[in-house]
């Protein structure tokens, strides 16, 4: 069983709740999630493609991501993550954006790295392939390609800046 705290709308945490994966999260209660977008210090962007069992199958993800645990800050979430699902170890994240949607509140992290891009780790039951890809072809990858409409919205501010 997956337990996560639960945070008010001003991102402060809720003593005495507490929020488990699977069960709907009451109006006005949000729960926290980590997203980190890795850049290789050649200047090229990891992309992971989703396990075909997942929702979103076959889509490619420009971050590493999920949900804090109880008691995880923001980094601590970010790191483990990251880790888990590509096998990068990383103390340098740089936080780069927060934005609310549903109810949760995304905190947003950029990993630059210089790891050997063949070292990239599968998680099973989450992911089944990875590719390098250069800032050009990121930005013109699709919807249709890409998950998530606030990945879209993440390519988008890249396009801009």
């Amino acid at each position: 069983m997956e337990l996560w705290d639960a945070y008010d709308i001003n991102f402060n945490k809720i003593d005495g709740i507490t929020l488990t994966r699977g069960q709907a999260i009451p109006q006005g209660i949000f729960h926290l999630v980590c997203d980190v977008i890795v850049r290789h210090t050649d200047g090229t962007y990891l992309l992971m493609q989703r396990d075909p069992r997942k929702h979103y199958g076959l889509m490619w993800e420009a971050t590493a991501g999920g949900s804090a645990f109880k008691g995880e800050n923001p980094l601590e979430c970010a790191k483990r993550e990251l880790r888990e699902e590509t096998g990068v170890v990383a103390d340098n994240l740089v936080e780069v954006g927060r934005e609310t949607n549903n109810n949760s509140f995304y905190v947003e992290f950029l990993c630059v790295t210089d790891c050997p891009k063949n070292s990239i780790a599968l998680q099973e039951g989450e992911t089944v392939a990875y590719k390098w890809v250069t800032r050009k072809q990121l930005l013109n990858m699709t919807a249709e390609h890409l998950v998530t409409e606030r990945m879209q919205q993440f390519i988008e501010e890249l396009k801009k800046g």
